[in-house]
C-alpha cells in the first residue's frame, strides 16, 4: 500500500540533499557568540523608585562596586517593568557627570560656591535649626494655653517614605522639635 504525501517522493528527497547544504554552517559568527548582555554578571538588587508616590519596583544592577543598569522589575505588581519618564532616567540620575556628589555652599551676598565637607554643611543645618526654634518657640499663647510649638519652621518629607520613617519624621519634629507644619510630598 502507498503512503499519500503532499509531495511526491522524488521531491522531498531533492529538497532534503538542498537543505543539508548549509547545515554545517554555524548561524552566529564566533564573536557574536562571545558577546552578552552587560548585566549577565552583575548582581541584582531590588529597589523602589524615589521620584513619586506610587512606588515602581526597580532591579538596579551593580559590577564592580558601580551601577550598571537600571530597569523595571518585571515580577513587580504595581508596574509590571514599565517605567515612567522619571524611573527610565533614574540611570542617568546616578551616573551623569553633572550629578552634584558633594556639598556646594554659596555665601549670603557671594555670586560664588565653595566645597564644603559633608560634617561641616550637618552642623551648619543643626545650627540654624537651633536658633530658629529658640527664636520661634512658643510655650504658651497669650490665653494661658499650653502650646509648645514653633511656626519657625516646616517640613516636607519623600513621597517614598515608608511608614515606620513617617512615624519616626513625625515624632522627632512635632514632640522633639515642636514643629506643627508637616507636610509630606505624596499628599501634594
Amino acid at each position: 500500500m502507498q503512503e499519500n504525501s503532499f509531495f511526491p517522493q522524488p521531491v522531498q528527497a531533492a529538497v532534503s540533499q538542498v537543505l543539508q547544504v548549509g547545515s554545517h554552517i554555524q548561524p552566529f559568527s564566533k564573536e557574536s557568540t562571545e558577546k552578552a548582555p552587560r548585566i549577565r554578571d552583575a548582581k541584582k538588587v531590588h529597589s523602589v523608585c524615589p521620584y513619586c508616590a506610587v512606588g515602581c519596583s526597580l532591579n538596579v544592577y551593580v559590577k564592580d562596586g558601580r551601577v550598571i543598569d537600571i530597569e523595571g522589575a518585571p515580577e513587580s505588581p504595581i508596574n509590571h517593568g514599565t517605567l515612567c519618564p522619571k524611573g527610565s532616567a533614574t540611570f542617568q540620575y546616578t551616573v551623569n557627570s553633572s550629578r552634584l556628589t558633594q556639598v556646594l555652599y554659596r555665601a549670603p551676598y557671594s555670586d560664588a560656591w565653595e566645597v564644603k565637607p559633608l560634617d561641616w554643611a550637618v552642623e551648619q543645618i543643626a545650627q540654624r535649626v537651633k536658633k530658629t526654634r529658640d527664636e520661634t518657640f512658643v510655650e504658651r499663647l497669650d490665653d494661658g494655653r499650653e502650646v509648645n510649638h514653633t511656626l519657625g519652621i516646616a517640613s516636607l518629607g519623600g513621597a517614598t517614605l515608608d511608614i515606620e520613617e513617617n512615624y519616626l519624621m513625625k515624632k522627632l519634629l512635632n514632640g522633639g522639635l515642636g514643629i506643627v507644619s508637616i507636610e509630606n510630598q505624596a499628599r501634594i
